[in-house]
């Protein structure tokens, strides 16, 4: 490694102590590196905005990230929560199989754990807390299940590792299904144990009638990721062009089906995305750049071989990349990473024959589980904000929870035909 990469990245650490945002410590120890080596720093403006204005798949992130928030400005999570609890409320501990199942519809529609959580949780704990459960308990499985989210497609963060690793975005969206789903029916296995352990409340069942009326409401904004899935694994439409139906189907339902949005929110929703825009497109444009010193300095190389010393077969070499994940997530934001070690790891996975697929649904979902983990999980703190409990109670509740995630973790890495065997049916 050059004096010039130890000085860089030595400024990045200091960019970290200072909690700097990440991706403007990227952009300057970048720019420090090429100063150093005598090469033209205006290099990181020509990356950044050639990779910016140049990746059509971009386009599906600030399209997503508007349909998030135009469900979560409107009465869609409402209808997607009463459906849930005609669906499976009349069970032990109703309101927490509820929960994870209408996490599942709404990640079918926006792929943000961060939207599930704030946008389903106010209404999740308030309801749980009326029926009886412990407001930790509450606040654990929200958090808990927002993690589907970003596994089951559409997923932001399966779309920003599908631009920097080079895999198809359809096949990562086919390959998340099933995990997702297998997640999902964990978290429900865990909630009835709690609930017969803690004698938690089944929820009423609703007559037919009921059950048909609180489907039909429910159906514009059940379509959402039927649309999208369709559209996508047809071939009649590209993730990105996916991502504007998303976004112009998800303002129609809320206009004309539901007429639950006025103008005042739908400007709040539009200052919302452009903010989250900006934010991920710095990050990107970022992760480009430093991509770009790391390709320079060799260190994809390097790092490979320092990894293969100790890491000499596919098996060991993903047990190290999932405990590193894993330890890593506990302090680190899933995009910072996705941004620093996808560039290092993927070159290397790939030399084990790994397909980057699968590497990408394994590596998602370990990022994820972070979101969840003490000390800087970002679902913790939104759950922590939304119900008012104390954060010690709910990293109590939520760790037996992040054990049963990391049970799937271990079952999609060990056992790719769990991820594959959609892409490979349907898959381009």
């Amino acid at each position: 490694m050059s004096h010039a990469m130890m000085i860089s990245l030595g400024l990045l650490v200091v960019c970290f102590a200072i909690r700097m945002p990440i991706a403007i410590g990227m952009i300057i120890s970048s720019t420090l590196y090429l100063a150093v080596k005598g090469m033209d720093p205006s290099v990181v403006v020509e990356i950044f905005t050639s990779k910016m204005y140049n990746n059509f798949i971009l386009l599906a992130v600030p399209l997503f990230i508007f349909a998030a928030n135009i469900m979560n400005s409107s009465k869609v999570t409402d209808k997607i929560f009463d459906f849930s609890k005609v669906l499976v409320g009349r069970w032990k501990g109703g309101l927490g199989h509820v929960n994870v199942i209408a996490s599942l519809i709404f990640s079918g529609m926006t792929g943000s754990a961060v939207a599930d959580a704030s946008g389903l949780g106010i209404m999740e704990i308030e309801a749980m807390r009326k029926e009886g459960y412990d407001d930790g308990f509450s606040a654990a499985i929200t958090a808990g299940s927002a993690v589907i989210g970003p596994i089951f497609p559409p997923s932001i963060p399966l779309v920003i590792y599908g631009v920097i690793a080079g895999a198809s975005i359809g096949n990562l969206f086919l390959a998340g299904m099933v995990p997702g789903i297998i997640l999902a029916l964990a978290l429900c296995i865990y909630v009835c144990y709690i609930a017969n352990k803690r004698n938690y409340p089944s929820g009423r069942k609703y007559a037919g009638m009921e059950f048909i009326k609180m489907t039909v409401s429910a159906v514009p904004a059940l379509l959402t990721p039927i649309i999208l899935l369709m559209g996508i694994y047809t071939g009649i439409m590209t993730a990105t062009e996916a991502g504007a139906v998303a976004a112009l189907y998800a303002l129609l339902i809320s206009v004309f089906a539901y007429r639950s949005i006025t103008l005042s929110e739908f400007i709040q929703v539009l200052k919302n995305t452009v903010k989250s825009t900006g934010q991920i497109g710095i990050m990107l444009g970022a992760a480009y750049v430093f991509s770009y010193v790391i390709a320079v300095e060799n260190l994809p190389s390097l790092a490979g071989n320092l990894i293969l010393s100790f890491a000499t077969t596919k098996v060991s070499f993903l047990v190290f990349v999932n405990i590193l994940l894993f330890v890593l997530g506990m302090l680190l934001d899933s995009a910072v990473l996705q941004l620093v070690l996808l560039p290092i790891l993927c070159p290397i996975a790939q030399s084990f024959g790994i397909d980057m697929v699968h590497f990408g649904v394994v590596f998602t979902l370990n990022t994820m589980i972070g979101l969840c983990t003490p000390p800087f999980g970002m679902l913790l703190f939104i759950v922590t904000g939304i119900s008012g409990e104390k954060m010690n109670t709910i990293i109590k509740e939520v760790m037996p929870m992040v054990f049963v995630m990391v049970l799937v973790l271990i079952l999609i890495t060990f056992v790719p035909d769990v991820i594959m065997w959609l892409p490979r049916l349907f898959g381009r």
